[in-house]
């Protein structure tokens, strides 16, 4: 399974202000510079992670984006579900597209199925908190 650029970006913007200090603001084009991506997409990201409640912005001169929840209350398994767009790994998850023809007999179907289970498990074992223990080096390498 492949996330798309967009869940990745999201996750990044997440780790990035979780390596902050508590309540420190940050803005798209620090973030934008320090993973060398760009401010646009970083922009789409930042206004629907606002709308899942994991960040707030702050307006207003001086104002940026921060956490608006702790790193332990977000859970990897949780952003990821709601940034992708689907999670159809072949064709026959998608019964408006399923156009194979062994379809109905086929055992790889319930195989994905068990194994994307397993993959999303895995990531609700997680919380951001989890991925930012090493806060002091990644404040080193955003900084860059």
């Amino acid at each position: 399974m492949r996330l798309t650029n967009y869940t990745d970006y999201s996750l990044r913007v997440l780790i990035y202000l979780a390596s902050k200090e508590k309540g420190e603001l940050s803005n798209i084009k620090e973030i934008a510079e320090a993973y060398r991506i760009s401010k646009n997409h970083l922009m789409k990201v930042t206004y629907e992670l606002g709308k899942m409640k994991v960040i707030e912005t702050v307006r207003g001169r001086g104002g940026g984006i921060r956490l608006a929840l702790s790193p332990e209350e977000i859970n990897i398994g949780a952003i990821v579900r709601q940034t992708e767009d689907d999670f159809n790994l072949v064709e026959c998850f998608d019964p408006e597209r399923n156009m194979c023809a062994i379809s109905p007999a086929c055992k790889l179907k319930g195989v994905l199925h068990k194994a994307l289970r397993a993959y999303l498990e895995v990531l609700d074992g997680y919380t951001l908190a989890d991925l930012v223990q090493n806060k002091s080096m990644l404040s080193e390498l955003l900084k860059q």
